[in-house]
This record gives structure tokens, C-alpha cells and sequence, in this order.
């Protein structure tokens, strides 16, 4: 999540905060528990969040609390929410199981789940329109801030012929099989970079590792799973699970993809979901989520925490960007959570 303009219709800030609302649908797609034995307890996880008392008689009455996530980097808008939802976990995960990521999010046009020895035919279902300005625009993309390519992906799309009506596609497939082969053999270390013209590039894979060395919960309550996160591919905990996720979604108007790992995994009793965005077509450069349960009264306190790097809040004027974009954000994050405390009472 670059230098793209925010219109008064779709600002980017919003989009960023629904990225929040995507760690709890994954985490619906597999077994997860949110009572996690390995977890701090409710009062334990409001002193280490800065939740103060007067928060949490706004949490007992249904309301959206937030807190503070320390970010690392310029470009960083990070966020951080509870909500209290008086319902068993499993009838939570039940609900969200029932529930395909395109039922809440409508803004996800296409996705699949990428199998390991994957091929172009694995991303077959990403697609730009022929003819359109987004299939036309990327055929003929050079370095700057309207696509995340590296130096040799622009390079390749040069040689790239137009003939075939789904040239575009064809070519972005080939960006996504590659840069899902460099994760999956080379974790963090086999992101490239986005070539932003004159000299200058974005640096998702730093920024992926930033996020993951700022998580200090789970460094401190799922250390195994910690380590094999920053240092992926390393061998996962025992109990864990991974999968990989492509995705076509609208963002500003116009159809992106997406490559996303998540892990589902359990440590001495508890039990942790983590989704990382190690490609994003435009608009944003790279997206890290987590999320953990704690029983809490007669049903469970939902936390999470997610971080987005952006090229719209660094720079001149960043603090006044952040601030806006926080603001937008919360209002965002708090609908989502609302409703899903809604929809599960």
C-alpha cells in the first residue's frame, strides 16, 4: 500500500483498513481456536495494549477499542483493534466458515489457492479485461508508481507481444507464478523490489521484515513460530498449516493482485493466524496481519493488529498523511467489526 492520488470517492485509507477485515475471514477457512491456553489472559492483554479502564467499560458495551501499534517505518500505517463479541469462538468460526471472502468483502472479484508445485495454469483465473485501460496500461508500463514491477519485470513486459487478446493477463500470470516461486524457495529474501523510476524503488521485502521483527506478542508468546515467520522458509512449528492465496481485487477502481501466506498455527495450547501480503499490484506495497482470541467474559475478545506500507504517508507532511489515514481507517475497521459482532450475536 505508493504515491497514487486519494479521490474524495475511494480514498485509499479506506481500502487500507479493509485489509483488517481479511485476517478474520482466512482465519474462518481453517480449524482455529480462540482459546488459546499459550495466550495472556483478558487483563494481562489490556495492560500490554494500553487499553485503560475507562476502555473497557466501552468494550463491554459492544464498542470498537483501539490501540496503539508501534510502527517502525516512514511509509507505515499500522492499526490496532479489539472488540468484545458474546459468542462461543466456534460459533464465530462457524459463521465465518460458512462465509467465502467475496460474501463480505465485495470488492474481491477472483481468487484461489495457489498448490505448491504451481504452474501458469494455477493463476489462471487472474485475468484483465481485454482492451481495457488496465490490460493496455500494464502492456505498456514503465518504471514509476501505477505498477509494482521490478527492473527485470518492466524489462520483460518490453518484449512482450500485444497480439493475443489476453496478452496482459498472460504476462501478469507469469509475474505472479515467478514472484510466488522466489517467496516460496527464499521467503523475505526473494521479494524484489518495485522499480519507481529515476534511480528510486520500494522495498516491500524490507518492509515485511520490519513488520515481523516489531511483532513483539508473538515473538513473546509463539517464539517458534516467530522464528520460522522472519526466517521463512524455515521449518514451521509442529501444528502448523500454510497456505497460499491468489486474489483479484478492486482497489481505487481498478482490478489488483494479490499473493498472500498465511499460517495457522499452535504453540503449547494456543493457537495464532498470520497473513502476509508479499506482492500487491498497485497501490500499496505490501500488507502483514495477525490475529488472536482470549476468552473474555461469556464469549471472546477478538484483537488484532495489522500493518500496510504506503508511499502516500511518507515524505513531506507524513504526519498529517498518517493522521488522516489513521482516522479513515479506524472509522472503517470499526464498521467491519460492528458488523461481525452483529452478525454472530
Amino acid at each position: 500500500m505508493t504515491d497514487q492520488h486519494v479521490t474524495a470517492k475511494k480514498p485509499l485509507f479506506s481500502k487500507l483498513a479493509n485489509r483488517s477485515w481479511i485476517i478474520l475471514i482466512l482465519a474462518g477457512s481453517a480449524s482455529f481456536s480462540l482459546s488459546a491456553a499459550n495466550l495472556p489472559d483478558s487483563q494481562e492483554a489490556f495492560q500490554q495494549l494500553g487499553i485503560q479502564q475507562q476502555d473497557i467499560a466501552s468494550l463491554d458495551k459492544g464498542d470498537v477499542v483501539f490501540f496503539n501499534v508501534a510502527e517502525g517505518k516512514e511509509n507505515e500505517l499500522s492499526a490496532g483493534a479489539a472488540i468484545y463479541v458474546p459468542a462461543a469462538p466456534a460459533k464465530i468460526i462457524d459463521y465465518l466458515k460458512s462465509k467465502n471472502l467475496t460474501s463480505i468483502d465485495t470488492e474481491v472479484t477472483a481468487e484461489g489457492t495457489i498448490p505448491a508445485q504451481a504452474t501458469l495454469d494455477s493463476f489462471k483465473g487472474f485475468s484483465l479485461k481485454p482492451g481495457s485501460d488496465e490490460a493496455t496500461n500494464f502492456l505498456t508500463a514503465t518504471p514509476g508508481s501505477r505498477f509494482n514491477l521490478s527492473t527485470e519485470e518492466f524489462q520483460a513486459l518490453k518484449a512482450t507481444s500485444s497480439a493475443q487478446p489476453d496478452a496482459a493477463s498472460q504476462a501478469f500470470r507469469q509475474v505472479l507464478l515467478q514472484r510466488y516461486q522466489a517467496y516460496r524457495q527464499n521467503g523475505l529474501k526473494g521479494i524484489k523490489t518495485y522499480d519507481r523510476g529515476n534511480g528510486t524503488e520500494a522495498n516491500p521485502r524490507g518492509e515485511l521484515q520490519a513488520a515481523t521483527v516489531q511483532t513483539k506478542v508473538l515473538a513473546k508468546y509463539f517464539p517458534e513460530l516467530y522464528k520460522a515467520w522472519l526466517s521463512y522458509p524455515a521449518a514451521l512449528p509442529a501444528g502448523s498449516e500454510e497456505k497460499f492465496i491468489w486474489r483479484n481485487r478492486q482497489i481505487e477502481g481498478r482490478p489488483t493482485a494479490l499473493l498472500v501466506h498465511r499460517i495457522i498455527a499452535s504453540e503449547s495450547g494456543g493457537e495464532v493466524v498470520l497473513a502476509r501480503q508479499f506482492y500487491a499490484g498497485h497501490s500499496y506495497n505490501s500488507n502483514q496481519l495477525a490475529i488472536a482470541g482470549i476468552p473474555y467474559r461469556d464469549g471472546s475478545l477478538v484483537i488484532y493488529a495489522n500493518r500496510t506500507f504506503t508511499d502516500q504517508v511518507a515524505g513531506f507532511g507524513s504526519d498529517l498523511k498518517r493522521s488522516i489515514g489513521q482516522k479513515q481507517a479506524q472509522g472503517e475497521i470499526a464498521k467491519q467489526l460492528k458488523n461481525l459482532r452483529k452478525v454472530i450475536k
